[in-house]
């Protein structure tokens, strides 16, 4: 199983293009399911697996893969589904998110599909604000057609881990606070627990949000206020974006941004959980100013008064 991803380093040409890998995957019941290949290390069967006690109730042990102890989340468990146990269908999907590895216990792993961010779906309004869906999208499998969630793995992991916002002392009390007091940043994110994140550590600063669920969203709210004779960068001091998102991603994002003059000098933060030299290497690729991953409220901050401080230099040279 876990030769399915050996060609993951070939695919990264994808990302750009508005383009992605989807690893669809069955939680012991027929409803397939899917994550991005691009977060995902390996797939390999169920090892023996270490309790731990007093852990979460979501996490199953620890497996030692590879020589690593990876902690082993029930991701069927996770969402809200009647465990079942892990039984010859079991696997374990090891990604990155955010700088840390873990791995989900899944069922029966089907295969990869190439998709077009155009065909990713955020769920229906009318499925509520506690799924754990980002995305939903259809794909042909035995001649027929079969709707796949996307997991909102963020959300997953901050129902486990408990990300701390608060922002250092020596950040808040710097000189340049005081002049952020109104300001707005546009946070773009498929994922409502990503968005409230960056939210409440903004919010401590002062800084007031605009938010969109995906690239799509943002440019349209972009380019209605160029229509309006509204100058981007009064409205707002920066953007933060995620990479993937239905519909446009934030590659493709910041690439039209760059090319409408209108709002080419955008300041633009690619905050992703996605890791690595190859996201440093996108970023400069399509345009963005800077590349953080998630979640560094600190470095977060840190961002926003560099800006803040550019801002000014350029208002008083």
């Amino acid at each position: 199983m876990a030769t399915i991803l050996d060609s993951v380093n070939q695919r990264t040409q994808l990302v750009g293009e508005n383009r992605l890998e989807l690893l669809i995957f069955r939680l012991n019941s027929q409803q397939l399911f899917a994550i991005n290949v691009f977060k995902v290390r390996e797939v390999v069967k169920v090892p023996h697996l270490n309790s731990l006690p007093g852990s979460h109730i979501n996490v199953k042990g620890v497996a030692s893969i590879r020589g690593v102890s990876i902690p082993v989340i029930d991701l069927r468990t996770s969402i809200g589904m009647k465990e079942t146990g892990i039984n010859e269908l079991s696997n374990l999907i090891v990604t990155e998110y955010n700088g840390s590895v873990q791995a989900f216990l899944v069922g029966q792993v089907m295969n990869i599909v190439n998709m077009t961010w155009k065909d990713i779906q955020p769920p229906p309004d009318q499925v509520g604000k506690n799924n754990y869906l980002t995305a939903i999208c259809e794909i042909h499998r035995d001649n027929q057609k079969q709707l796949v969630g996307i997991i909102d793995v963020e959300k997953v992991l901050a129902n486990i881990i408990d990300y701390n916002i608060k922002i250092s002392d020596e950040l808040l009390n710097r000189d340049i606070s005081q002049h952020l007091q109104g300001h707005k940043i546009l946070i773009v994110d498929d994922s409502p627990t990503a968005r409230n994140q960056i939210k409440s550590t903004l919010a401590q600063i002062g800084i007031e949000v605009f938010e969109a669920n995906n690239g799509q969203q943002a440019y349209n709210l972009l380019d209605q206020w160029c229509n309006e004779g509204k100058t981007v960068t009064d409205e707002i001091l920066m953007m933060f974006t995620d990479a993937e998102m239905p519909e446009m991603d934030g590659y493709r994002l910041t690439h039209k941004i760059r090319h409408d003059p209108r709002m080419s000098n955008l300041y633009i933060t690619l905050n992703t959980s996605l890791s690595g030299s190859f996201n440093e290497a996108m970023t400069v690729k399509v345009g963005c100013n800077k590349f953080i991953s998630k979640f560094q409220p600190d470095l977060i901050v840190e961002v926003v008064h560099n800006r803040m401080m550019e801002k000014l230099a350029e208002q008083n040279p």
